[in-house]
Protein backbone atom coordinates (compact mmCIF):
# COMPACT_ATOMS: atom_id res chain seq x y z
CA UNK A 1 0.00 0.00 0.00
CA UNK A 2 1.08 3.45 -0.90
CA UNK A 3 1.11 6.27 1.28
CA UNK A 4 0.95 8.87 -1.73
CA UNK A 5 1.00 8.41 -5.24
CA UNK A 6 4.07 10.20 -5.23
CA UNK A 7 5.54 7.14 -4.21
CA UNK A 8 4.54 5.22 -6.92
CA UNK A 9 7.35 5.46 -9.84
CA UNK A 10 6.59 4.14 -13.16
CA UNK A 11 8.97 5.86 -14.85
CA UNK A 12 12.26 7.44 -14.10
CA UNK A 13 15.39 9.06 -15.99
CA UNK A 14 17.63 11.25 -13.59
CA UNK A 15 15.11 13.84 -12.12
CA UNK A 16 12.47 13.36 -15.20
CA UNK A 17 9.71 11.02 -13.28
CA UNK A 18 6.25 9.39 -13.67
CA UNK A 19 5.26 8.77 -10.78
CA UNK A 20 1.02 7.79 -10.10
CA UNK A 21 -0.17 11.45 -9.89
CA UNK A 22 0.94 12.02 -13.22
CA UNK A 23 -0.33 9.10 -14.49
CA UNK A 24 -4.23 8.98 -12.94
CA UNK A 25 -4.33 12.76 -13.42
CA UNK A 26 -3.41 12.93 -17.00
CA UNK A 27 -5.57 9.69 -17.42
CA UNK A 28 -8.30 11.14 -15.98
CA UNK A 29 -8.39 14.12 -17.60
CA UNK A 30 -8.11 12.08 -20.55
CA UNK A 31 -10.99 10.33 -20.40
CA UNK A 32 -12.99 13.60 -19.39
CA UNK A 33 -12.35 15.29 -22.79
CA UNK A 34 -12.96 11.73 -24.35
CA UNK A 35 -16.14 11.71 -22.66
CA UNK A 36 -16.72 15.08 -23.06
CA UNK A 37 -16.78 14.90 -26.75
CA UNK A 38 -18.76 11.96 -26.73
CA UNK A 39 -21.95 13.27 -25.20
CA UNK A 40 -21.45 16.97 -26.85
CA UNK A 41 -21.09 15.81 -30.04
CA UNK A 42 -24.54 15.23 -31.13
CA UNK A 43 -26.42 17.91 -28.73
CA UNK A 44 -30.22 18.53 -29.93
CA UNK A 45 -32.33 21.14 -29.32
CA UNK A 46 -35.64 19.03 -30.47
CA UNK A 47 -37.58 16.85 -27.68
CA UNK A 48 -35.73 13.92 -29.10
CA UNK A 49 -32.93 13.61 -26.98
CA UNK A 50 -30.18 11.28 -26.23
CA UNK A 51 -29.67 9.86 -22.67
CA UNK A 52 -26.74 11.31 -21.66
CA UNK A 53 -27.68 14.72 -23.04
CA UNK A 54 -30.31 14.85 -20.08
CA UNK A 55 -28.25 13.61 -17.94
CA UNK A 56 -25.34 16.35 -18.97
CA UNK A 57 -27.90 19.00 -18.58
CA UNK A 58 -29.47 17.67 -15.43
CA UNK A 59 -25.74 17.96 -14.11
CA UNK A 60 -25.13 21.23 -15.46
CA UNK A 61 -28.78 22.85 -14.78
CA UNK A 62 -27.94 21.59 -11.30
CA UNK A 63 -24.49 22.98 -10.88
CA UNK A 64 -26.17 26.35 -12.08
CA UNK A 65 -28.20 26.36 -9.18
CA UNK A 66 -25.82 25.77 -6.76
CA UNK A 67 -23.68 28.96 -8.04
CA UNK A 68 -26.78 30.78 -8.14
CA UNK A 69 -27.28 29.91 -4.48
CA UNK A 70 -24.03 31.02 -3.18
CA UNK A 71 -24.72 34.57 -4.63
CA UNK A 72 -23.08 34.83 -7.78
CA UNK A 73 -24.89 36.50 -10.85
CA UNK A 74 -24.81 35.00 -13.87
CA UNK A 75 -24.07 31.60 -13.26
CA UNK A 76 -23.24 30.29 -16.51
CA UNK A 77 -20.18 32.25 -16.46
CA UNK A 78 -18.91 30.05 -14.05
CA UNK A 79 -20.15 26.68 -14.54
CA UNK A 80 -17.42 25.92 -16.86
CA UNK A 81 -14.39 26.44 -14.09
CA UNK A 82 -16.68 25.18 -10.95
CA UNK A 83 -17.72 22.32 -12.95
CA UNK A 84 -14.86 21.18 -14.18
CA UNK A 85 -13.64 21.11 -10.75
CA UNK A 86 -16.43 19.39 -9.33
CA UNK A 87 -16.51 16.94 -12.10
CA UNK A 88 -12.98 16.36 -11.68
CA UNK A 89 -12.99 15.42 -8.15
CA UNK A 90 -16.38 13.67 -8.07
CA UNK A 91 -15.05 11.13 -10.91
CA UNK A 92 -11.41 10.98 -9.48
CA UNK A 93 -13.16 9.54 -6.14
CA UNK A 94 -15.95 7.36 -7.65
CA UNK A 95 -13.55 5.66 -10.64
CA UNK A 96 -12.30 3.77 -7.21
CA UNK A 97 -14.60 1.00 -7.69
CA UNK A 98 -12.10 -0.13 -10.88
CA UNK A 99 -9.92 -2.54 -9.81
CA UNK A 100 -6.03 -0.99 -9.76
CA UNK A 101 -7.62 2.79 -9.92
CA UNK A 102 -6.12 4.56 -6.89
CA UNK A 103 -7.42 8.29 -6.79
CA UNK A 104 -5.10 11.27 -7.50
CA UNK A 105 -7.08 13.08 -5.15
CA UNK A 106 -5.03 11.20 -2.50
CA UNK A 107 -2.33 13.54 -3.49
CA UNK A 108 -0.84 16.74 -1.66
CA UNK A 109 0.03 17.63 -5.50
CA UNK A 110 -3.36 17.12 -6.87
CA UNK A 111 -5.38 18.91 -4.20
CA UNK A 112 -2.64 21.49 -4.02
CA UNK A 113 -2.88 22.14 -8.09
CA UNK A 114 -6.56 22.39 -7.82
CA UNK A 115 -6.15 24.61 -4.69
CA UNK A 116 -3.78 26.81 -6.93
CA UNK A 117 -6.54 26.83 -9.34
CA UNK A 118 -8.76 28.77 -7.27
CA UNK A 119 -5.96 31.04 -6.15
CA UNK A 120 -5.45 32.13 -9.54
CA UNK A 121 -9.63 32.22 -10.85
CA UNK A 122 -10.29 34.19 -7.96
CA UNK A 123 -8.69 37.53 -8.83
CA UNK A 124 -9.15 36.88 -12.59
CA UNK A 125 -13.11 36.98 -11.87
CA UNK A 126 -12.47 39.90 -9.43
CA UNK A 127 -10.88 41.74 -11.88
CA UNK A 128 -13.16 41.24 -14.51
CA UNK A 129 -15.84 41.82 -12.91
CA UNK A 130 -14.77 45.11 -10.52
CA UNK A 131 -11.78 46.25 -12.97
CA UNK A 132 -8.00 46.30 -11.74
CA UNK A 133 -8.90 49.38 -9.37
CA UNK A 134 -11.61 47.88 -8.18
CA UNK A 135 -10.64 44.30 -6.80
CA UNK A 136 -7.41 45.81 -5.20
CA UNK A 137 -9.04 48.11 -3.24
CA UNK A 138 -11.28 45.08 -1.62
CA UNK A 139 -8.02 44.04 -0.10
CA UNK A 140 -8.19 47.63 1.55
CA UNK A 141 -11.22 46.79 3.35
CA UNK A 142 -12.51 48.32 5.77
CA UNK A 143 -9.05 50.21 6.08
CA UNK A 144 -5.75 50.13 5.32
CA UNK A 145 -4.59 48.06 8.02
CA UNK A 146 -6.20 45.23 7.20
CA UNK A 147 -4.04 44.88 3.98
CA UNK A 148 -1.66 42.17 5.17
CA UNK A 149 -4.63 39.89 7.36
CA UNK A 150 -6.44 40.26 3.65
CA UNK A 151 -3.02 38.65 1.85
CA UNK A 152 -3.05 37.00 4.50
CA UNK A 153 -6.30 35.26 4.13
CA UNK A 154 -5.85 35.05 0.81
CA UNK A 155 -3.09 32.33 1.04
CA UNK A 156 -4.22 30.53 4.23
CA UNK A 157 -7.64 29.67 2.35
CA UNK A 158 -5.82 28.29 -0.77
CA UNK A 159 -3.48 25.95 1.78
CA UNK A 160 -6.67 25.06 3.24
CA UNK A 161 -8.24 23.68 0.35
CA UNK A 162 -5.61 21.51 -0.58
CA UNK A 163 -4.92 20.17 2.87
CA UNK A 164 -9.02 19.31 3.48
CA UNK A 165 -9.45 17.72 0.43
CA UNK A 166 -5.98 16.15 0.33
CA UNK A 167 -6.68 14.82 4.23
CA UNK A 168 -9.97 13.07 3.48
CA UNK A 169 -8.99 11.67 0.59
CA UNK A 170 -6.30 10.07 2.15
CA UNK A 171 -7.83 9.20 5.75
CA UNK A 172 -10.02 6.97 3.80
CA UNK A 173 -7.47 5.11 1.31
CA UNK A 174 -5.79 4.34 4.95
CA UNK A 175 -9.14 3.21 6.92
CA UNK A 176 -9.53 1.14 4.10
CA UNK A 177 -6.19 -0.41 3.90
CA UNK A 178 -6.27 -0.78 7.62
CA UNK A 179 -9.84 -2.94 7.32
CA UNK A 180 -8.19 -4.98 4.36
CA UNK A 181 -5.77 -6.60 6.87
CA UNK A 182 -8.26 -6.96 10.04
CA UNK A 183 -11.12 -7.91 7.80
CA UNK A 184 -10.38 -8.70 4.03
CA UNK A 185 -14.10 -9.60 2.96
CA UNK A 186 -16.52 -7.47 5.38
CA UNK A 187 -15.50 -4.14 5.71
CA UNK A 188 -13.95 -3.43 2.69
CA UNK A 189 -17.02 -3.19 0.86
CA UNK A 190 -19.15 -1.01 3.23
CA UNK A 191 -15.87 1.71 3.38
CA UNK A 192 -15.76 1.38 0.01
CA UNK A 193 -19.38 2.41 -0.36
CA UNK A 194 -18.71 4.85 2.13
CA UNK A 195 -15.53 6.10 0.60
CA UNK A 196 -17.74 7.03 -2.42
CA UNK A 197 -20.15 9.06 -0.74
CA UNK A 198 -17.41 11.12 0.84
CA UNK A 199 -15.37 11.53 -2.47
CA UNK A 200 -18.96 13.31 -3.94
CA UNK A 201 -19.48 15.44 -0.70
CA UNK A 202 -15.90 16.80 -0.63
CA UNK A 203 -16.48 17.42 -4.64
CA UNK A 204 -19.26 19.23 -3.79
CA UNK A 205 -17.53 21.61 -0.53
CA UNK A 206 -14.21 22.02 -2.76
CA UNK A 207 -16.75 23.30 -5.79
CA UNK A 208 -18.99 25.75 -3.23
CA UNK A 209 -15.79 26.58 -1.29
CA UNK A 210 -14.70 28.22 -5.12
CA UNK A 211 -17.90 29.47 -5.70
CA UNK A 212 -17.99 31.57 -1.88
CA UNK A 213 -14.49 32.51 -2.24
CA UNK A 214 -15.25 34.23 -6.14
CA UNK A 215 -18.56 35.63 -5.00
CA UNK A 216 -16.30 37.21 -1.81
CA UNK A 217 -13.84 38.74 -4.53
CA UNK A 218 -17.05 40.73 -6.41
CA UNK A 219 -17.91 42.15 -2.50
CA UNK A 220 -16.80 45.96 -3.44
CA UNK A 221 -19.32 45.60 -5.83
CA UNK A 222 -22.25 44.49 -3.66
CA UNK A 223 -21.40 47.54 -1.29
CA UNK A 224 -21.43 50.10 -3.64
CA UNK A 225 -23.95 52.88 -3.37
CA UNK A 226 -26.96 52.01 -5.91
CA UNK A 227 -28.03 54.77 -8.54
CA UNK A 228 -30.69 56.79 -7.42
CA UNK A 229 -33.99 56.10 -9.26
CA UNK A 230 -35.28 58.54 -11.48
CA UNK A 231 -38.20 60.34 -10.03
CA UNK A 232 -41.90 58.98 -11.34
Amino acid sequence: MHLSLDQMIFWQHGWIRLDGTIVFTWGLMLAMVIGSHLITRRLSTSLHRSRWQNVLEIVVVGIQRQIAEVGLPRPARYVGFLGTLFLFIALANLCTVIPGYEPPTGSLSTTAALALCVFVAVPLFGIQDLGLSGYLRSYLEPNFIMLPFNVISELSRTLALAVRLFGNMMSGVMIIGILLTVAPFVFPVLMTVLGLLTGMVQAYIFSILAAVYIAAAMRTRDKAPASPEPNA
